[in-house]
């Protein structure tokens, strides 16, 4: 069953939905081009108050994603998911429609252009008007609608159609009714419109903000003033708790809920409480300044893609270089996202450094020091297994982690690079009846690792290293039979009849350039290698997809797919959901990358193709 009047008007459009504005901004700019002053200034406000407006809904999105302020005063623990983001990708279509009708309503009446700035008995009288009609008429409208709420997110912007053509008389009769009695103001549309979108937003917002000691000291408040805990049961326990704003009108209609002060109260309290523990985490870095705008509190709906460079982000690098500075300053690890599988918590924690401060000297001893703090926080509270990503788990910075385990002998929480699967998923990328392959960084643990899996393949191996010493030591390692398909090379020029590259370090396109035509780049290199050769093909980094069976999990990992995760990150998984009990730091044991390819395919992690 659709719910009737649920598709916007605009809903086809994508993008070019924002050309409804056009006329609004076009008599803006033409006023104040070809004239003395705007004369349709009642235009701009209605530009001006959709903008604040939009401010107001980010602003509430982006504090209650920010798990590491809200995480113990969230109502529903389950996360938001991709489906959930999709259904309210368009949450700001109300904002069109409310638009379209105040540009409407100035046609129809151009006296507003006369509204003073200040008036306050428009605000008393609004006030009363809000209480005696809009209350009560929208608290009879949603519970005759009530059976379509199935149909709605949890959203404050997120609804149908029809239910915003409702709110917008909710909305209009106070306004329109003080302007009409000639108490109205430019400061009382601006003021209503703002705390009339603040209050939803409060409602929607999944995180309890008002203390239970309010409502202790002043209990009649509790009347007046609904909590996010009072509304979210409406979307819980269906046929309670209808009011916009007031809970007196659930009381006078007998559907309040009962459970709603006890509920407030112990969510409330709870607040200073630590929260679930996690049996996973994966410990992420930064990458650069762009990228950091990829964070789910920044913009949860770009958040949920892949990342990409996008021409919105520009303007707003200044303040993500000044947050940059303070987090380089005084921030600690935080936490960003989490998902559930199977009855686990997993979390993802970040250092808040980005990439090119690893490879700054001065910087690499309070870069130890965070994720040293992090994994000893992981350690007391109770954490199973923590993984690190990338740059956390250099081989210049901390020995694989292998500084960390070391130092601290007892950790019951187990260390995890993640680079057994890592290299597993490029070892498994490899077709089957390659016989020769070029190895880039050929001496790194990975490099190590896949020269020495291949070699005993019968796969030979073109190791590019100069350090003939370090050569020699991998080949030592390998069985004597296979010592012969370890091949050290100094050129690029030694691969120009190979057409399986694997790129353990950065190579620019001149180098690439030696490579046969019909090539694949295969690659374990941050940041990943320009992909210059139209005749060529460049494999992504190593990664696999989660379990279909995943829960609450709404934002990308990076440049990864939906449900994708960096391979050292789905190490992690696998070592917490297998139960090992060994840390995984330092250098590779290759008779472990079988193993643990095949427990990572039995818990439902599959990889991504990427030939």
């Amino acid at each position: 069953m659709v719910a009737p009047l649920s598709a916007w008007p605009w809903e086809n459009l994508g993008v070019f939905k924002y050309l409804l504005y056009g006329p609004l901004a076009a008599k803006v700019l033409y006023s104040w081009i070809y004239e003395d002053s705007i004369k349709d200034l009642w235009c701009l406000h209605i530009l001006v108050i959709c903008a604040l407006r939009g401010l107001i809904h980010q602003l509430w999105n982006s504090y209650s994603t920010t798990l590491f302020l809200t995480r113990n005063r969230r109502i529903k623990q389950e996360g938001v998911d991709f489906k959930q983001i999709d259904r309210e990708w368009d949450w700001d279509n109300f904002l069109i429609l409310h638009a379209l009708l105040a540009y409407m309503a100035c046609l129809i009446f151009p006296s507003l252009d006369d509204l003073p700035l200040w008036n306050p008995k428009g605000f008393i009288t609004l006030l009363f008007l809000h209480v005696t009609v809009s209350e009560p008429l929208y608290y009879w409208a949603h519970r005759l609608t009530s059976a379509y709420d199935k149909f709605l997110s949890a959203a404050a912007g997120h609804a149908t159609f029809l239910e915003h053509l409702i709110l917008c008389v909710v909305i209009g009769i106070p306004i329109a009714g003080s302007i009409m009695m000639g108490y109205g103001s430019t400061s009382m549309v601006y003021g209503y419109v703002s705390a009339f979108d603040f209050l939803r937003c409060l409602g929607h917002s999944n995180v309890e903000v008002v203390p239970h000691e309010v409502f202790n000291k002043l209990p009649f408040l509790k009347y007046f003033l609904y909590t996010p805990t009072y509304h979210s049961l409406h979307h819980t326990e269906m046929g309670t708790n209808f009011c916009l704003f007031m809970p007196l009108f659930d009381a006078m209609g007998n559907t309040l809920n009962r459970n709603s002060w006890h509920l407030h109260k112990k969510i409330s309290s709870d607040s200073a409480k630590n929260g679930r523990v996690p049996d996973f985490v994966f410990l992420a870095h930064g990458v650069d300044l762009t990228s950091s705008m990829h964070a789910p509190f920044v913009f949860r709906s770009f958040a949920s893609v892949p990342f990409s460079t996008r021409i919105f982000l520009l303007p707003l690098l200044p303040v993500a270089f000044l947050v940059m500075l303070i987090m380089w300053a005084w921030s600690k690890t935080f936490l960003i996202s989490f998902y559930n599988l199977r009855g686990h918590l997993h979390q993802t924690w970040v250092v808040p450094r980005f990439g090119f401060q690893y490879f700054l000297p001065f910087a690499m001893e309070g870069i130890n020091k965070r994720i040293e703090e992090a994994i000893l926080r992981a350690d007391r509270i109770g954490v199973k297994v923590i993984s690190l990503a990338a740059l956390n788990k250099n081989e210049a910075l901390n020995g694989g982690g292998t500084l960390f385990v070391e130092k601290h002998p007892d950790l019951k929480v187990r260390v995890v690079h993640g680079n057994t699967l890592t290299a597993a998923v490029i070892l498994n990328e490899i077709p089957k009846d390659v016989e020769e392959v070029f190895l880039t960084g050929a001496t790194s643990k990975l490099g190590r690792a896949i020269a020495l899996y291949l070699c005993r393949r019968r796969v030979r191996v073109l190791m590019l290293t100069l350090s003939t010493e370090r050569f020699q030591k991998i080949q030592r390692e390998a069985p004597a039979d296979c010592q012969n398909y370890l091949v050290q090379v100094t050129k690029y020029q030694a691969a120009q009849n190979c057409k399986t590259w694997i790129v353990g370090k950065w190579i620019t396109p001149r180098q690439q350039g030696w490579a046969p035509s019909g090539t694949h780049f295969h690659q374990f290199v941050v940041p990943p290698i320009l992909a210059f050769r139209r005749d060529c093909t460049y494999g992504d980094l190593a990664a696999m997809r989660l379990p279909d069976d995943v829960e609450g999990l709404g934002s990308c990992e990076y440049t990864m797919e939906r449900g994708v995760v960096h391979a050292c990150h789905a190490g992690g998984v696998v070592h917490q959901l297998e139960g090992w009990t060994h840390h995984e730091v330092g250098a590779i044991d290759v008779d472990r990358i079988d193993i643990v390819w095949k427990a990572a395919l039995k818990h439902g992690l599959r990889p991504v193709s990427s030939m």
